[in-house]
């Protein structure tokens, strides 16, 4: 039995990690009730892989244990079971390659599809959204093609946005032998193949990139302006040890201390400091909204870089291959940025901070994505900061939202509008916001919060209906796991 055309209409832009689960979400909470339409508007072939977990390549690891990786917080072992199923290895503290866990993003979602089929429906709109506006007391989303679609609701889960350029000299940025974003399709495949390399940033999308490109007669430098590489993660991860109680408000220079010593309590006591720094992960949110914003500031210019090698670590296999190149001499890892850069035969000279100069056939940009809202070159998030929909969250990072990630126009105390976002875009709000533990947990709240709103809608939602052309196909049949 096809579900009554009278649902709500949720408009969910992306349909990566994010995107999924709080369809996932929205599916599963419309219970034995009459649940919404939820249309995933992303222009990639299938739901679940979006960026993250869209590449093939089987030493790309997730940087998370398969036990702690589910979909949903009461299913922890979601993952593994989904892995065993298939007859893979599902050891819980297993870093298992990062395509696996795109193919069970879409289990999951069709599974909540096939669930929910006789009162809810679920379609895949393989488009690009360009531009959103309010229709009455919902939204009208364009796409690049042209069409519009209605929503009485709208969640943005565009994820982590374009890499960020800014650092490159503008003869760089034009040269062929930049690679702008090293995760677009077949991007290191025009990396001549002898020639050396340098990668800008020296972070977990640089060990990927750097082990992908090293081989015997090239050297990958890799730079930043920190020059500090990811820790690993133990053998074997060790469950995390809750901090003691931090008194509120607190100061970025008591709070430090609180985190250090609480490391070496553990190392002392545990043989080892990761435990310690995983049990800040529940308050982090709490305590970085405790901060003064003169503080946050002081954090993100000089603490964020020593917090974030810690806290996002490499997988083990991943880290000793890493130290293995570094020793052989293929890689090459320094602290510096890029000054100048000029043509060099078929590849290009850079300079580097410390004056060297290094000759090498392409530039690869790991420096990460783009966190000021501002500067970000996606048509959707220029067009609602634009308008005023939308505006930056603190310190010019992601968007500003309430505490269930209800997105806050420009123009304060204009009314809660039916539009919410999660993941990266609340970076600036709540520091930590890019993992699945967290995305998963701001899934949950969002769905709820959405499935709140339009419940209470008036029976004939006053947002434009997409015109008959632009109705989106259903989910597509689901894809080989990878053995």
């Amino acid at each position: 039995m096809r579900p009554s055309s009278t649902g709500r209409r949720v408009v969910v832009v992306g349909a990566g990690a994010a995107g999924v689960l709080v369809a996932a979400h929205l599916l599963r909470d419309a219970g034995n009730r009459h649940g919404p339409r939820v249309t995933l508007v992303d222009p990639g072939p299938r739901p679940g892989p979006g960026i993250a977990y869209a590449t093939r390549e089987p030493r790309h690891l997730l940087n998370v244990p398969a036990g702690r990786m589910g979909a949903f917080a009461e299913e922890p072992g979601g993952f593994t079971a989904f892995l065993a199923a298939r007859g893979l290895p599902c050891d819980p503290g297993a870093f298992v390659p990062r395509a696996l866990y795109g193919d069970y993003l879409e289990d999951v979602l069709r599974a909540a599809a096939r669930a929910t089929a006789d009162r809810a429906r679920l379609s895949h709109l393989r488009a690009s959204a360009v531009r959103v506006g309010r229709a009455g007391a919902g939204f009208t989303v364009a796409l690049a093609d042209g069409r519009r679609i209605g929503a009485d609701a709208l969640v943005l889960a565009t994820g982590a946005g374009a890499p960020r350029v800014g650092w490159a000299p503008a003869g760089l940025r034009g040269s062929p032998a930049f690679v702008a974003d090293p995760w677009a399709p077949g991007a290191l495949g025009a990396v001549p193949p002898s020639a050396d390399v340098l990668v800008v940033g020296t972070g977990l999308t640089m060990a990927d990139t750097a082990l992908h490109l090293a081989r015997r007669g090239r050297v990958v430098h890799a730079v930043s302006r920190h020059g500090l590489l990811p820790h690993a993660h133990a053998a074997v991860p060790a469950a995390a040890v809750p901090p003691p109680p931090v008194a509120e408000p607190v100061e970025l220079a008591a709070l430090r201390r609180a985190v250090l010593r609480h490391a070496a309590r553990c190392r002392r006591e545990r043989g080892d400091w990761r435990a310690g720094l995983d049990g800040w992960r529940s308050v982090t949110a709490r305590l970085w909204q405790c901060l003064s914003t003169e503080d946050q500031a002081t954090f993100l210019s000089g603490d964020r870089a020593l917090w974030d090698v810690h806290r996002h670590r490499l997988p083990p296999a991943c880290a000793d291959a890493l130290d293995a190149a570094c020793a052989a001499g293929t890689v090459a890892v320094r602290r510096g940025e890029v000054t100048g850069v000029r043509p060099d035969g078929a590849g290009l000279a850079v300079r580097l901070s410390d004056g060297r100069t290094l000759t090498v056939g392409a530039v690869v940009n790991c420096a990460g994505a783009e966190p000021a809202a501002a500067r970000s070159p996606d048509p959707l998030l220029r067009s609602a900061l634009a308008d005023g929909l939308v505006r930056p969250g603190p310190h010019g990072i992601g968007l500003a939202t309430d505490g269930t990630g209800r997105l806050l126009p420009a123009v304060a105390g204009s009314g809660p509008q039916p539009a919410w976002t999660l993941g990266a875009p609340r970076r600036g709000s709540l520091l930590e916001s890019t993992a699945i533990p967290e995305i998963r947990a701001q899934a949950a709240a969002v769905a709820a919060a959405v499935t709140a709103a339009v419940t209470v809608l008036p029976a004939a939602s006053r947002a434009v209906p997409p015109p008959a052309a632009a109705l989106p196909r259903p989910l597509p049949r689901p894809a080989a796991t990878p053995t």
